[in-house]
């Protein structure tokens, strides 16, 4: 396989793997999703090690792809060396309060993929955290640390991004309350309820499905 084939490949599986994520997770126009990205892992490599920008291209267009029909926000997560900090637009971090750090990601310190999305975006800052909606970790990054609470893993479709392994997971709210307490608007008597007003994953297979588990 030529090597344009396999960005183009690697482009493709991102678009699919996000809109699969955005499905289940029910992402709306205006909410985040969080990607980790490990371009070495990607290419065969350790973490860290090999990282290039023009996979990063590919990362992002498949991201991008799936952006504009949807209309979520992308964040990026930095690697550790900038705290695993997050590249987005300056206008969506002020609108959800966030508070910016001063940095600029590089492949060597931040990472290939937040380096290259930096440089996309019209106005481009790092905030420190996000309490991000969904997320995609793409060779095992470790994003949970700026997801919502509560994460509901999502098990994809496709297992790898080239060689990388791929996680994903949405987020609900807490469930509150004692066994007296409802949580859908079907048991709350509320007309024209749909599993959208849901906060449990009752799906076939599910976890809290009927015979679902935790394990």
């Amino acid at each position: 396989m030529n090597r344009e084939l396999k960005l183009d490949t690697i482009a493709g599986d991102v678009e699919a793997v996000v809109r699969e994520l955005a499905h289940a997770a029910q992402l709306r126009s205006g909410q985040l999703l969080v990607i980790g990205a490990s371009t070495s892992e990607i290419i065969g490599q350790r973490i860290g090690t090999s990282g290039t920008l023009e996979t990063a291209k590919a990362v992002y267009e498949g991201v991008e792809a799936a952006r504009r029909d949807i209309g979520f926000h992308p964040v990026y997560q930095c690697c550790e060396h900038l705290n695993r900090a997050l590249v987005m637009e300056r206008d969506i971090a002020e609108r959800y309060g966030l508070e910016i750090v001063g940095a600029i990601p590089v492949p060597k310190a931040g990472g290939s993929m937040a380096s290259y999305a930096y440089r996309q975006l019209s106005d481009p800052c790092l905030t420190e955290s996000v309490q991000a909606h969904a997320g995609l970790d793409i060779g095992d990054t470790f994003i949970g640390m700026h997801l919502r609470r509560v994460a509901v893993p999502v098990r994809p479709t496709i297992r790898s991004i080239g060689e990388a392994h791929l996680t994903m997971a949405y987020t609900r709210p807490k469930l509150i309350g004692g066994i007296r307490a409802v949580y859908t608007e079907e048991e709350a008597g509320i007309p024209g309820s749909s599993a959208a007003e849901a906060f449990t994953d009752t799906s076939p297979g599910g976890p809290e499905s009927p015979g679902g588990t935790c394990d």
